[in-house]
């Protein structure tokens, strides 16, 4: 993870993780093994990206900004619990070795290209311009100090 502006570092998460999206949709009917390979990594790292936004950036964000109640975090907040869910029942398929995930895809794709827009157009900005370069140098240190085991209880409604 690099500690440059957040924009950036997160915007080429959010590039790592469609790559790691469509190689698992474009091999879960030739080599399953590999689309599931994908998938797992992609499903951590979406998990663990949301993680970070959730408890250090947005947090952050509303402090700085004073946008806490009713604010587009909240609306953030309330997509990741979308995608969770999403990511959910994808991953059930993947479990069952069944590739007919298509229908799930697809809602998963639609709710992301709109959240990601949202997030690289209007908060990861903003979020550069109302932290400091320390404050910045303690969230990627905070990133760093989330244990693995939080990623792993993210996001769907079922989850924390």
């Amino acid at each position: 993870m690099s500690e440059g502006k957040i924009s950036v570092t997160f915007e080429q998460d959010h590039d790592r993780l469609d790559a790691l999206f469509t190689t698992f949709q474009e091999q879960k009917r030739k080599d399953f093994a590999k689309a599931k390979e994908a998938f797992v990594a992609f499903k951590f790292g979406l998990q663990r990206h949301i993680v970070w936004e959730e408890d250090v950036l947005f947090p952050k964000w509303e402090e700085n900004s004073g946008m806490a109640e009713g604010g587009p975090t909240q609306v953030m907040r309330t997509e990741h619990r979308m995608i969770g869910d999403c990511l959910e029942a994808i991953h059930h398929k993947v479990q069952a070795q069944d590739p007919e995930s298509d229908r799930d895809e697809q809602r998963l794709l639609d709710i992301l290209k709109s959240h990601n827009m949202k997030e690289e157009r209007i908060l990861y900005p903003s979020i550069d311009q109302v932290i400091s370069d320390q404050e910045r140098a303690e969230l990627y240190q905070a990133m760093k100090d989330i244990p693995e085991e939080r990623y792993r209880t993210c996001c769907g409604s079922g989850h924390s």
